[in-house]
């Protein structure tokens, strides 16, 4: 099994965690900033360098102002088209 960063899912998370950053109108360092990270923090995450375990991620949909329930929805709708 190859790592999960190498996978077509993983591109598919990292599109929609872009989009629901720029559809709250926030930018990397603002999400970074509210993470209490540096501003590399989330230029690692969306390049696909860093991987979120599901507390980060979920800290990130607060941030992003969804829910973690949303997202894996949208995930999955995503995959099945």
């Amino acid at each position: 099994m190859s790592k999960t960063i190498y996978r077509p899912e993983h591109a598919v998370l990292l599109v929609l965690l872009k989009k629901f950053r720029k559809a709250a109108g926030l930018t990397q360092v603002q999400c970074s900033t509210a993470l209490g990270r540096p501003q590399s923090f989330m230029s690692d995450v969306e390049s696909g360098t860093r991987r979120l375990d599901i507390v980060q991620l979920r800290d990130l949909c607060k941030v992003l102002g969804i829910d973690l329930k949303s997202l894996i929805e949208e995930f999955e709708k995503l995959l099945s088209d």
